[in-house]
């Protein structure tokens, strides 16, 4: 499992990362990923890890190049950086973080990629990182390796600290690398700047109504890096909840088929596969290219009405807050409170309508005492669509546990999320100084980023 691997690596940054070439085939004919570096190396792996890694490494190349189109040398590539999600079949996550790039060197070559494997969701962090993998590539591979061992050694600092690593490049001496983490890490993941880049302010509460409800949706653009930063963007509106579906954020060619699964998902698909997605029926499908023709190509039509207009009026003017100068922080700071507050107005009151007994070793969810609770016509009409979604189900099911196994340690913290007119209690968590973040994700965010694709 994720904790069981977390348990034997330590807090490490990553547990490995890999460069992956494009190669000619035996024929000659076309190239082929293949990998052809990879830090810790493969020795220094037991043998029941080297077997789980042989897929996973075959899952990378798959996700490093998913156009599955024929390669050919270049002599201009525009470096992009983006992320995936790797699911084991015991349901364990890791994050993958792609770079690829045009190698050093003359003439014209393939494009390469780096990847780095993490069970740690930091993609500002790990582009960083990448900053110095790709200076130290472009003078020498084996300059990688003692720079990825100074920060394997490095422990992962906690929210708002850094972490300073001492790496010594010739020519240059020995340079001090700092990387900080935000304050926010359950945002340290997400851009919102590209999601509002590629919608308007209506768009993406559209996007958001039907994400809510756990229908399935498509996002289109041509860059690997959009759809990856918007799929993501995407997904932490639902803050304190987490999608609980198919969420591959960008979609092989060779696995484009899973646009025809009929259960929920979020899907990241390279414009020129649209052809294969427009031919189904019953989903939402979102261009975000910059010389679209229309935004949603393909719609149920209900979209603007799923949310109670009161609160989409709130959500807009909220959102209308955000200056165009805001640092990613402070714009993602407005842009998550402004669904945050959406979600105390709607369900905020939850807690009160969980009860508990001594007898019992959980407690007891009283769904119709919360809906009825709620004076608003239109805010109980979208409640009601929403308690049947699993995203509310399970976070529900971990309060009843959680909070239960908690009050019996004497370890429960609540944390409040005020507004102007009343305050909700919207988690409860482990009250310690090391347990509070990590469980806390445990409740609101280890699922955000899934993806149930079986290699």
């Amino acid at each position: 499992t994720q904790e069981h691997r977390a348990a034997n690596l330590g807090q490490y940054f990553f547990e490995y990362l890999v460069v992956v070439s494009l190669k000619k085939t035996k024929d000659g004919s076309s190239y082929e990923p293949q990998i052809t570096y990879q830090f810790p190396k493969r020795d220094m792996m037991g043998r029941s890890q080297k077997e789980e890694e042989e897929k996973t490494l075959k899952a990378i190349t798959l996700f490093c190049f998913p156009e599955g189109i024929s390669w050919a040398p270049l002599t201009e590539y525009r470096s992009e950086t983006f992320s995936f999600v790797l699911t084991e079949i015991d349901g364990s996550r890791r994050n993958g973080y792609c770079r690829r790039l045009l190698p050093g060197g003359k003439g014209a070559r393939p494009p390469e990629a780096y990847c780095i494997i993490s069970s740690l969701a930091c993609f500002g962090l790990f582009s960083k990182i990448f900053d110095e993998v790709e200076k130290r590539r472009q003078k020498s591979m084996a300059m990688i390796y003692p720079f990825m061992q100074k920060l394997r050694e490095a422990p992962f600092p906690a929210p708002g600290n850094t972490v300073e690593i001492k790496s010594f490049i010739p020519e240059s001496g020995t340079e001090i690398i700092s990387l900080t983490r935000p304050l926010d890490s359950w945002l340290e993941h997400v851009d919102f700047a590209a999601l509002f880049r590629c919608l308007t302010d209506e768009e993406v509460l559209l996007v958001f109504a039907a994400t809510v409800l756990e229908r399935r949706i498509v996002f289109i653009a041509e860059e690997l890096s959009t759809l990856s930063q918007v799929i993501h963007a995407v997904a932490a509106l639902l803050y304190p909840f987490t999608w609980q579906h198919t969420f591959i954020s960008i979609v092989p060619e060779i696995l484009i088929d899973v646009v025809m699964a009929p259960t929920p998902y979020l899907l990241g698909v390279q414009k020129r596969l649209l052809d294969q997605v427009t031919d189904q029926s019953d989903l939402l499908v979102v261009d975000l290219s910059e010389d679209k023709q229309k935004t949603f190509i393909v719609s149920n039509g209900d979209e603007s009405s799923i949310l109670p207009p009161k609160l989409q009026s709130e959500i807009l003017q909220a959102l209308s807050n955000r200056k165009e100068t805001s640092t990613m922080e402070e714009l993602n700071r407005v842009v998550s409170e402004a669904f945050l507050h959406f979600f105390v107005k709607t369900v905020g009151h939850y807690t009160s309508y969980v009860k508990y007994s001594r007898a019992a070793e959980r407690g007891v969810f009283e769904n119709r005492s919360f809906y009825k609770a709620i004076e608003s016509k239109t805010t109980r009409h979208f409640v009601k669509k929403f308690m049947q979604t699993q995203m509310f189900d399970l976070f529900i099911q971990d309060l009843e546990q959680h909070h239960f196994t908690a009050q019996k340690q004497n370890k429960v913290k609540t944390v409040r999320i005020s507004t102007k007119k009343k305050s909700a209690v919207i988690f409860h968590t482990m009250q310690s100084t090391t347990e509070v973040e990590e469980n806390f994700k445990f409740i609101v965010g280890s699922c955000l980023f899934v993806c149930t694709v079986n290699m």
